[in-house]
């Protein structure tokens, strides 16, 4: 009977050892391999709110006119996003060539490799089209904010405001889909982008008042 009763305990045990095996680990995900389209994602988007909001800005500063403000804001968004395209397409286009290069001195274990590799390779294409579309929905904040408004001080009130909201919204997402914390995301976008509005408004300010 003391055998039979051992025999049924080590039984349960290794059941409690399997049922144990069987319980899934948390989900181990690799956030890194986000970083590239994270970064391109976020840069974009703060390079064109933060650029575009500082020239209208720098513009209302010493200019109370609304179309002025508003021509200079498209004008920026359009530069930027064709510079934005430009340049994600050659630094991709230049990591491409990298890659490839090394592909073709790797050769002898590519063979079996080798769709999987082309899968991994960058897009150029694919990088600069999301770049540009990035920079360009950044850029509609601050235009569409002072679009509707013919009050000088309001507009700029609302434009800072806007620009705030957005750049709040911009660190929070990339700290979400990071897994990095919210809070120092949220308050290193926001800084940026208030001392970049600052020295633009000031500078400009300065220069206008001067009569330059």
């Amino acid at each position: 009977m003391a055998a039979q009763n051992d025999i049924q305990i080590t039984i349960l045990k290794n059941d409690s050892e399997k049922y144990e095996c069987q319980i899934p680990d948390k989900e181990d995900f690799d956030y890194s391999q986000r970083a590239q389209w994270l970064r391109a994602a976020v840069l974009g988007a703060n390079d064109g709110l933060v650029s575009v909001a500082s020239l209208m800005m720098g513009v209302g500063a010493v200019k109370n006119d609304v179309a002025a403000m508003i021509l200079t804001g498209f004008a920026g968004l359009v530069a930027g996003a064709c510079s934005m395209a430009i340049g994600e397409f050659v630094s991709v286009y230049s990591q491409l060539d990298i890659e490839v290069a090394q592909m073709k001195r790797e050769r002898k274990d590519l063979e079996n490799e080798q769709s999987n590799e082309k899968e991994k390779l960058p897009n150029p294409f694919q990088a600069a089209f999301a770049s540009a579309l990035a920079f360009t929905l950044g850029a509609l904040v601050p235009l569409l904010a002072a679009s509707f408004i013919e009050d000088y001080k309001v507009r700029l009130v609302v434009v800072i405001v806007a620009v705030t909201l957005a750049l709040v919204l911009f660190g929070g997402a990339g700290a979400v889909m990071g897994r990095t914390p919210i809070l120092k995301s949220c308050v290193r976008v926001l800084i940026g982008g208030w001392v970049a509005m600052g020295i633009t408004f000031g500078l400009t300010k300065l220069i206008g008042s001067n009569g330059l």
